[in-house]
């Protein structure tokens, strides 16, 4: 294994623009704040803000918006050696409703944006090879020239020997169809060593209930260390080789589920980076996920991902607050 413990992150950043009051339409709304996001980079920031080493690798536009991405990983402590800035064209929007009970919906802005635009010539091989985890999600394979340098990333990871982490984020409205998106994102799903989905995108990848332990069972491939399974409010099931069961989540008033599942990643990959035995050691896996569900949790209780990222303080104190 390699000797480092930084967790490089691949692929999208961009900005959402949240309306600024939660349960309107995005036509309704009056106004909106903008947040820093796209999940790769959210996971980033939250391994770092819980005292993690984090790289981003992935491209934004030459523009306003672009040069304050980059200024925000580093001021969140992650390494942005990776950040390239492309002169055609722009960094990517989303818009994001929120409905009443927090949960979105997407509008995004991309023809192409810069992050789909990324080339295997362009990327930071050396700093990919001396991770210790390689994180990644399927936007990255949507479109060429970014789905070459995805699959290039991934190949030479898994060769110097990186663990490889795998976090779909299904957005349904960025592929040309479902069936595309199935497609696309079980293409790469048999080189992942750890894997979480939430409840939903089981349903859409299986079409079966996500509480159907057969569903579950299909996703599972004998090269994975570790499945994890969000059920939102309700906490998180593990399935490893030789065990399986379930984390309670933590009850908290939510305000924006956005980053909530990238704060749960960062931290897991937290511990993972600290101490591989959590895929063996069931003990250390649930104490592990325990503080993952605090910090998914916490994220949901503010605006907006990277801001609502919660410390390592934070999350115990809801962890202790909940015994």
């Amino acid at each position: 294994m390699a000797a480092s413990s930084t967790i490089v992150c691949f692929g999208e950043m961009l900005i959402d623009f949240v309306p600024d009051t939660a349960g309107v339409s995005l036509a309704e709304s009056q106004g909106f704040l903008k947040a820093p996001g796209g999940a790769p980079a959210n996971v980033a920031c939250s391994i770092s803000k819980l005292g993690g080493s984090a790289a981003f690798i992935g491209k934004v536009g030459k523009d306003e918006f672009g040069y304050m991405l980059a200024d925000i990983l580093k001021k969140n402590g992650v390494n942005a050696e990776g950040v390239l800035f492309d002169e055609h064209a722009r960094t990517a929007l989303a818009f994001v409703t929120l409905k009443k009970d927090g949960e979105r919906e997407f509008m995004f802005y991309r023809n192409p944006s810069a992050d789909m635009l990324l080339k295997e010539s362009e990327l930071k091989m050396d700093l990919i090879k001396k991770a210790k985890i390689f994180h990644y999600g399927s936007i990255s394979l949507i479109t060429e020239p970014c789905r070459s340098a995805h699959m290039a990333a991934m190949k030479a990871a898994k060769q110097a020997g990186v663990l490889l982490s795998y976090d779909p984020n299904v957005r349904l409205p960025l592929w040309p169809s479902a069936e595309a998106a199935r497609q696309g994102i079980k293409s790469i799903w048999n080189e992942a060593d750890f894997i979480k989905v939430s409840d939903d995108e089981v349903e859409f990848l299986t079409q079966k209930s996500p509480d159907n332990e057969e569903a579950i069972k299909s996703l599972w491939h004998d090269g994975l260390k570790l499945l994890v399974v969000t059920d939102g409010e309700k906490g998180c099931r593990y399935y490893t080789k030789s065990f399986k069961g379930k984390v309670p989540g933590y009850s908290v008033k939510a305000i924006d589920t956005t980053g909530a599942g990238d704060s749960f990643v960062g931290s897991l990959l937290v511990s993972m980076a600290k101490d591989t035995s959590i895929f063996t050691d069931e003990a250390k896996l649930k104490q592990a996920l325990a503080f993952s569900n605090a910090c998914g949790a916490i994220c949901t209780t503010k605006k907006g991902a990277i801001p609502a990222l919660p410390t390592v303080s934070d999350a115990q104190a809801l962890m202790s607050g909940s015994k």
